[in-house]
């Protein structure tokens, strides 16, 4: 069992009540992290730490928080054992924590190389004499509210690119995932990045309404940045704005992937395979929708399920399980309701549908409609719905046909062709002939519509975690009218 204090100031500290809470392996049910509890009085503090530390932190020259940040990402990479023998918090497997670490070193290795792109512009004026700048200057303490689902690049995304542009952190751990969030914060203290330039806040699940209000409230908060779920980003949003707090907000999807007439189609399923159903379907960008053009719609589905029998969900620990656990039974209970209720209204179980405790095996069904839950909503696991449309226009109808607007896929051997569909379908991302399930660190990452809005990753996070100033510098004699 693992034991997780809160990380204030530099210092491992218990709550200031000695409370504790409890995260056990949803497969096992044996408790694997047990932790701080923080009050309200302990995010206070938090954020009063990351105040002090930032002046000392934004006025390092660039290269010197490059160095440190160099020096986090290859100690968090050295230390990948650890964040993996974390992995039964969530029921994950361990190639998927594996995953995470490289990315999330890659993150923080592209955010030190940002350190140096904080770029400003001379703007010409209008008033003789005058010199006007546009600066952009760290903000202050940025507060990072990261999910369990992909933990440490979800984490480290939250605070790699406001440390590289010079701000202090916050950062809230998921209830379901903090002893690898609180490790990520070990490892920045660790690297020699300074007491207080992190803090790790973790809260018991019924606190975390009380805490996250807390800490967005703080007038030295300066700006959020938020990963989950549309209905509590909506609710982190409300508070951001109530608070004139700017805020980045990544959330839901339901991912489409479109077959077209001609389209590779063992690559397809390939692609498919690992979009919708690699770590559970329990990714943001899992593909959900699978928009095939009916020509090739039985070819594609016979191929996919034959595919789906080989993947086979289990106890992580098992040397014969491809897909591991949902996170907990009550989200496999949540899942099995949507494909009962779609069921029950006439679709086609093709494959899977299997649920024991927290594991569901992957599935597959046809002839979903838009009287169906499952139609619209998100499923966020191992679920994915067969729609079939005639001809390209249909297919991207039933693209867009979604609140959400995270990623998309296309698959045709026309790349032109489907460049041309990719820029009308409405979503942040689309890859042509490749999975939706794609990241890298120095990418721009974010949605449209209920996915939220704002992008993470390299530049475009720059905008996010910097203030833009206009500073003007008058040489020689200025007129005025009175």
């Amino acid at each position: 069992m693992l034991d997780v204090p809160l990380l204030i100031g530099g210092q491992s500290c218990p709550a200031r009540d000695g409370r504790t809470f409890e995260r056990c392996n949803p497969v096992t049910g044996e408790v694997v992290s047990r932790v701080a509890a923080a009050t309200l009085e302990d995010a206070d503090a938090a954020v009063a730490a990351a105040q002090a530390a930032f002046p000392a932190w934004s006025a390092l020259a660039p290269n010197e928080r490059r160095t440190r940040l160099l020096r986090a990402a290859e100690q968090l990479q050295a230390r990948s054992d650890e964040f993996v023998a974390a992995a039964g918090e969530t029921g994950a497997m361990a190639n998927w924590y594996g995953f995470n670490v490289h990315l999330a070193a890659n993150m923080l290795r592209e955010a030190a190389s940002m350190t140096t792109r904080i770029n400003g512009e001379i703007i010409p004026s209008d008033v003789p004499g005058s010199f006007a700048m546009a600066l952009r200057q760290p903000c202050g303490v940025v507060l990072g509210i990261a999910p369990w689902n992909a933990p440490v690049i979800l984490a480290t995304r939250a605070i790699a690119m406001p440390l590289a542009c010079g701000n202090t952190v916050v950062l809230k751990a998921s209830e379901i995932s903090p002893a690898v969030h609180r490790l990520i914060g070990q490892v920045l203290q660790d690297a020699g990045l300074g007491d207080g330039v992190v803090n790790v806040i973790c809260n018991a699940p019924k606190d975390a309404p009380a805490i996250v209000e807390r800490l967005i409230a703080n007038p030295a908060v300066r700006r959020v940045n938020f990963t989950g779920s549309t209905h509590v980003g909506r609710i982190v949003g409300e508070l951001s704005a109530r608070h004139l707090k700017p805020a980045l907000l990544e959330l839901g999807g339901k991912a489409p992937f479109l077959v077209l007439a001609d389209a590779d189609l063992d690559a397809a399923v390939d692609a498919a395979a690992f979009g919708a159903y690699f770590n559970q379907g329990q990714i943001c960008m899992s593909t959900e929708r699978l928009i095939v053009d009916a020509s090739v719609a039985d070819a594609f589905v016979a191929r996919l399920t034959a595919k789906i029998a080989t993947l086979r969900a289990g106890d992580p620990a098992a040397s014969d399980s491809a897909l591991g656990s949902l996170v907990d039974v009550s989200a496999g209970l949540r899942i099995k309701g949507l494909i009962d209720d779609a069921l029950d209204k006439g679709a086609t179980l093709l494959a899977g549908g299997q649920l024991d405790g927290s594991i569901l095996q992957p599935t597959l069904l046809d002839g979903v409609t838009p009287q169906m839950r499952l139609y619209h909503e998100e499923s966020f696991g191992p679920v994915a719905v067969v729609l079939r449309g005639e001809g390209d226009e249909e297919l991207l109808r039933l693209a867009n046909d979604s609140e959400f607007g995270l990623s998309a896929a296309i698959f045709s051997r026309d790349t032109a062709r489907a460049l041309a569909l990719a820029q009308r379908v409405e979503s942040g991302i689309c890859h042509i002939n490749g999975p939706t399930v794609h990241d890298e660190a120095q990418m721009p990452f974010g949605g449209v519509k209920s996915s939220g809005y704002g992008s993470f990753g390299g530049t475009a996070s720059i905008e996010h975690f910097t203030q833009l100033r206009w500073v003007t510098l008058q040489n020689g004699p200025r007129h005025y009218p009175i």
